[in-house]
């Protein structure tokens, strides 16, 4: 589905990812975004692979001030049942090379069939822009130290606002979105489509499990003392994603990530055919393996060494640079 832009935009304006991006200002609603109006000031980054571009945008007020805008056009998935109807209902098939039996076209479609997903961030700040910008990565290797001594004094030197996921939680927003909660306030979750997903089609289904406990950040915080929350979330997610998608738990990729996007601990569940952005392995950690990893060591996370990429202009990269670790 071509997501409101206010649902994006309240994900995106307070998450902050790692501080710079999942935020979620309060702007105009789905409806009032003046899409025709806006003046594109530059593409930030832009994918032939996934068909999708981000542009930096503005937006030009009453007083004639330009307010920035993060737009985001990406391609929407076929959908099986809309084929037949694709091929007979075409405007136009424009011939582009022809060579013994093959040949290739450009098949032109109505506009109903020719849908555009697109998310708005506005007002988008200099960190929006900042994170859609194409950027060199950096690998880093964090240590139990590391993490003691650089990543969590900056987590906590930082003001990440997840008031987003609380709202999530607290049935404030996004109430109807929800596919499965256990309320169980230590032990429990609520199941929800990311943001990503239309949910049209299984094929690139996407869900997150948000925890209800607060207070455990990220990977580094987990001991053998959540894994009832974590064994929770991998067996009631599988039943719930099953009975409402029919797609079973062997074809799932369930996850977490590291860092994170925001510091409250929540679970990826993918379809495992769908090449989800983040489920690569410099970032993604089965949450099967999470757990096996737990139940063998406690303090497993407190101590291991955890690689992540960061990109040049994260705030966090800079702390391990002065401290000598890349």
């Amino acid at each position: 589905m071509a997501e409101p832009p206010s649902a994006k935009r309240k994900r995106e304006a307070k998450d902050g990812e790692n501080g710079d991006a999942e935020s979620q200002g309060e702007g105009p609603g789905a409806g009032t975004f003046p899409l025709a109006e806006i003046s594109v000031r530059k593409v930030l980054r832009e994918s032939a692979r996934d068909k999708t571009i981000f542009l930096h945008g503005q937006v030009n007020s009453a007083s004639g001030d330009g307010t920035d805008a993060v737009v985001i056009l990406e391609k929407t998935p076929f959908q099986e049942e809309n084929i037949a109807e694709l091929l007979k209902k075409h405007t136009k098939l424009q011939l582009q090379m022809s060579n013994d039996i093959y040949s290739t076209y450009h098949l032109y479609l109505p506009p109903e069939l020719n849908e555009i997903k697109t998310t708005v961030v506005y007002p988008a700040t200099e960190k929006h822009l900042q994170k859609y910008l194409r950027q060199e990565l950096s690998l880093i290797q964090e240590t139990g130290e590391d993490y003691k001594k650089i990543t969590l004094p900056f987590i906590e030197s930082q003001s990440f606002s997840i008031q987003w996921v609380y709202n999530i939680l607290e049935k404030k927003a996004e109430a109807d979105r929800i596919i499965y909660e256990n309320p169980d306030p230590a032990h429990g979750f609520v199941l929800i489509p990311d943001l990503k997903w239309n949910q049209k089609q299984v094929d690139d289904l996407y869900l997150i499990a948000i925890c209800h406990c607060r207070g455990i950040k990220s990977l580094r915080d987990l001991t053998a003392e959540h894994l009832p929350l974590l064994k929770n979330i991998s067996r009631e997610g599988k039943e719930a994603i099953v009975k409402r998608f029919g797609i079973g738990g062997a074809q799932l990729r369930v996850y977490l990530h590291y860092q994170p996007s925001y510091y409250h601990l929540h679970v990826h569940f993918t379809a495992l055919g769908y090449d989800a952005p983040g489920c690569t392995v410099e970032r993604a950690h089965l949450l099967s393996d999470v757990i096996d990893h737990l139940e063998r060591d406690s303090q497993y996370y407190q101590k291991c060494t955890l690689t992540f990429a960061l990109r040049a202009d994260e705030p966090l990269l800079k702390k391990f640079q002065e401290a000598g670790r890349v």
